[in-house]
């Protein structure tokens, strides 16, 4: 009889065990996707990650008691997924860690996450994974919930090879002007011309220089006589000295001209005391108290004051009378000579022909003429000035705008060698490591790259993959350019993407998917059939609108399935 009792007694409990169990499953049946909700939706591409905010609930009367539920977001895609952060969640008798979900009244639950991301999430959807538990043992059998398509990943068109790389700036004038000058000395209160000074070597040479120029049709030249007297003496002394100096040098030059034919203006002046002159000359004699003079010069504005209260320091003033004033005492020869450098016709002739001829500064402007052949003239110059870091980066520049990488890395590389802290070559280095990425050591590059001609392209691209949107349209500024627009998609500006796009100036298979997707965001059925026609004409693929969920809602529109047949 007691073993009939307990042979009843387990049976109940058995039985007791089973209904709890099946009440249990009963109980946590499968969610429905309703109850979940993505930010975004669909997910979306921001710097190299995918975020995304889930926020949901639990129904009343759903969560079981004894129950431990882990919550894992899951983006799936063609053969694989990856997962995101887990959330555990568990019943009011489970004594553990978790979040705890009333029985009666269910709970709200906010789960936050994100991915890196990788190319094959393009097309993918995302998926809420739930892993039951109860009294240490898994319950199977409970489904993934879909919640949300995936990913938008339009912020991966923009593109380290469509920036626009800096150009080291030549330093080519087409007007080069030069200065030439000579003096003739004279004595103390005299204003004869000596032929001491007439025959001196420095003036026979100055004359030669005026007679070249002046005979040279690529050179342009004009005369300034500037004489003066020391200031000493007195004003109206000197005013009638320096005159009488500037007069005497005038005539004789006029007279030389003559006989040489040269055929110059002479423009002609004097001063009657030279005090800047004598301050210059004080300041860099190695006089003994010359402090003292500068004082004076200073405190006392007026000539006369001046000369007494100079004069009045005896034991300077001898030093000031043997080394200073006998320089000031003199007619200054200025030539003032333009050299004319070659016409861009005649640079484009040369840069056809015979580049040997053509200094650094020359090749490097005749490579910005249209027309002329780039690609041998950088090359030239990396041959004959190997040292000069500009051949070298603006030759990787010519690589990477024709879509040679390989060769644009190994030039812009020579350039950083070259000259490590030139703003041109450290944007280039950037531009090579945004290709790759690499957006921690890009932005250390372009802080150096200050002054690089195209540097607020390479920025707005930085700030493109990093996700700051906003930033990257303020770098670009009026930049036509397809990165430029990708930037004003990116912040929803759909009008001003387009009006980019329309001003790009060679317009690639990128432009126009740009512009397809300007289209779909606005609805514009026949844009968007016509720029993808456009796109895969120029090279894009039938998979790349298929796998992109910017035209997911036009794949059934026929004309879209026409062109993706052809």
């Amino acid at each position: 009889m007691e073993r009939q009792n307990l042979k009843l007694l387990f049976s109940l409990v058995a039985i007791i065990a089973i209904l709890g169990s099946s009440c249990s499953k009963k109980t946590m049946t499968p969610l429905a996707n309703s109850l979940f909700t993505t930010d975004p939706s669909p997910l979306e591409l921001v710097g190299a990650k995918v975020p995304v905010t889930i926020n949901g609930r639990f129904p009343a009367k759903w969560f079981d008691k004894g129950t431990t539920v882990v919550v894992t977001p899951v983006l799936k895609y063609n053969g694989g997924e990856v997962s995101g952060t887990s959330y555990a969640y568990q019943g009011e008798k489970v004594a553990g860690n978790g979040i705890v979900v009333n029985y009666e009244n269910g709970g709200a639950i906010t789960l936050k996450s994100e991915f890196d991301y990788t190319p094959a999430l393009k097309k993918s959807e995302l998926f809420l994974k739930f892993d039951f538990s109860r009294g240490g043992k898994t319950i199977a059998g409970f489904p993934d919930v879909k919640i949300a398509d995936g990913v938008v990943s339009t912020q991966a068109l923009a593109s380290a090879s469509s920036t626009t790389p800096a150009i080291a700036p030549d330093a080519f004038q087409r007007i080069i002007k030069e200065t030439y000058d000579a003096d003739i000395m004279f004595l103390i209160q005299q204003a004869e011309l000596r032929s001491t000074e007439l025959n001196s070597s420095n003036l026979a040479a100055w004359k030669d220089l005026v007679k070249e120029a002046n005979d040279n049709d690529r050179k342009n030249v004009d005369i300034e006589i500037s004489a003066y007297a020391s200031p000493d003496g007195g004003y109206d002394l000197n005013e009638k000295l320096a005159e009488k100096r500037e007069k005497n040098t005038t005539s004789y030059l006029t007279k030389e001209f003559k006989k040489k034919d040269i055929d110059t203006e002479i423009n002609a002046k004097y001063t009657a005391q030279d005090w800047e002159g004598f301050q210059k000359l004080v300041q860099a004699s190695s006089l003994q108290d010359k402090d003292i003079v500068l004082r004076v010069l200073s405190m006392y504005p007026d000539t006369e004051t001046r000369e007494k209260e100079i004069k009045n320091i005896s034991a300077i003033y001898s030093g000031l009378a043997e080394t200073i004033l006998p320089k000031l005492r003199r007619s200054r020869l200025i030539a003032n000579v333009e050299v004319i450098g070659k016409t861009d016709e005649e640079l484009r002739k040369a840069a056809n022909s015979d580049l040997t001829g053509l200094s650094v500064e020359e090749l490097l402007y005749t490579a910005n003429l249209d027309g002329t052949p780039k690609e041998k003239i950088y090359t030239h110059i990396t041959r004959q000035f190997p040292d000069d870091y500009r051949g070298w980066n603006n030759l990787g520049a010519y690589y990477h705008a024709n879509g040679q990488a390989p060769k644009a890395v190994q030039a812009f590389n020579k350039a950083a060698q070259l000259s490590a802290k030139a703003p041109e070559a450290n944007m280039n280095q950037a531009l090579l490591s945004l290709a790759d990425g690499n957006t921690t050591k890009a932005e250390q590059l372009l802080g150096n790259a200050s002054g690089a001609n195209s540097l607020g392209e390479a920025l707005g691209l930085l700030y493109i993959q990093k996700g700051d949107y906003n930033k990257a349209v303020q770098s670009f500024g009026d930049a036509k350019t397809n990165n430029a627009a990708l930037a004003q998609i990116l912040t929803k500006n759909y009008n001003k993407a387009q009006q980019i796009l329309d001003a790009v100036k060679n317009k690639d298979a990128a432009t126009y998917y740009l512009s397809a997707i300007v289209a779909a965001r606005t609805n514009n059925t026949s844009g968007v059939v016509g720029n993808l026609r456009s796109a895969l004409d120029k090279g894009y693929s039938t998979s790349d609108v298929l796998n992109d969920i910017e035209f997911a809602k036009f794949l059934a529109n026929p004309d879209v399935k026409n062109i993706l047949i052809k």
